[in-house]
């Protein structure tokens, strides 16, 4: 049988930051959980769009600042996160920017490994402690389709396209980051004796939203606007992503993906991940970097 938003179990009482909440997938993942009782941080970087989200999804939420581009916004969101709440079910890193001219951040990274990778590695170390110490929290990382055509894995001899910039391979490397992260971290959290906390990701297929304002002229129409035959519908594209978030079934490092041809699009099942993003070793070294790029280091023990 499919699982649709229909599944989503009563969200009474939780508390869930998306991150990218005022449009597209993150949109419809707030939505929903809101509509179940949730109280949803929306983690946005454009306060006039955080505020209309706000409005459109009704429910309880709430709105943070934040632009993963820049550490120094990610490390004032997480302090006030702190601030507000004492305790995080759910985070839900969902952001990201695909395909844009070569650009950097303020820390200067490329601005897809950056923004989809770096911020969000950052940010989850930042509130690990409002996550371990809550029952049945989830730190749900979002991937994509495209993190197959990485297959040799990630290029640490240039991971901030400085030597060259292929727009659509910064984000395949990125998107590959963002699974290799999550697997590592699953690992850490199961060997902690006291985070209470698991990881999982999701990917969306092929789904209609604003990601695609820096493809090519001619598919931007289609991307945007959507077409029955090729893109789905954010609603259909955001089910993996809550299936991964509220499954009583769910597992770390369980992976949700649609389950139709190419997994393009259809209801959310289980999926695998390319052989390059479960190489330990290269997580790690990924960790390694995430870590010395960042500043941001992870110690469970302190949970």
């Amino acid at each position: 049988m499919a699982w649709t938003a229909a599944d989503v179990p009563d969200q009474t009482g939780r508390t869930v930051l998306v991150t990218g909440a005022n449009t597209g997938l993150g949109l419809e993942t707030a939505t929903v959980l809101a509509r179940r009782g949730a109280t949803v941080v929306l983690a946005c970087r454009n306060p006039v769009k955080a505020k209309a989200a706000a409005v459109r999804i009704g429910g309880s939420t709430e709105l943070l600042a934040l632009d993963l581009a820049s550490l120094a916004s990610v490390r004032e969101a997480a302090a006030e996160a702190h601030e507000r709440f004492d305790h995080l079910d759910l985070l839900i890193n969902n952001a990201g920017v695909m395909v844009p001219p070569h650009r950097r951040t303020v820390d200067g990274f490329e601005l897809q490994f950056g923004t989809n990778h770096l911020g969000h590695f950052a940010l989850t170390g930042l509130l690990l402690d409002l996550l371990a110490g809550t029952e049945g929290s989830r730190v749900v990382v979002l991937s994509s389709l495209a993190h197959k055509l990485a297959r040799g894995g990630l290029d640490f001899d240039d991971l901030q396209s400085e030597r060259r910039y292929s727009r659509v391979g910064a984000y395949n490397q990125s998107k590959l980051a963002n699974l290799m992260f999550m697997y590592a971290l699953q690992r850490r959290l199961a060997a902690s004796d006291t985070a209470r906390t698991i990881a999982l990701a999701a990917h969306p297929g092929l789904t209609s939203t604003e990601l695609g304002r820096h493809l090519p002229a001619p598919v931007r129409p289609l991307y945007a606007l959507g077409a029955d035959s090729v893109l789905q519908s954010p609603a259909l594209g955001a089910l993996p992503t809550l299936r991964a978030a509220t499954d009583p079934r769910a597992m770390g490092a369980h992976y949700y993906g649609p389950d139709g041809p190419f997994e393009t699009r259809g209801f959310p099942v289980l999926k695998a991940s390319i052989a390059a993003a479960h190489s330990q070793a290269a997580q790690e070294r990924l960790w390694a970097v995430s870590e010395g790029l960042t500043g941001v280091t992870y110690d469970l023990r302190s949970v």
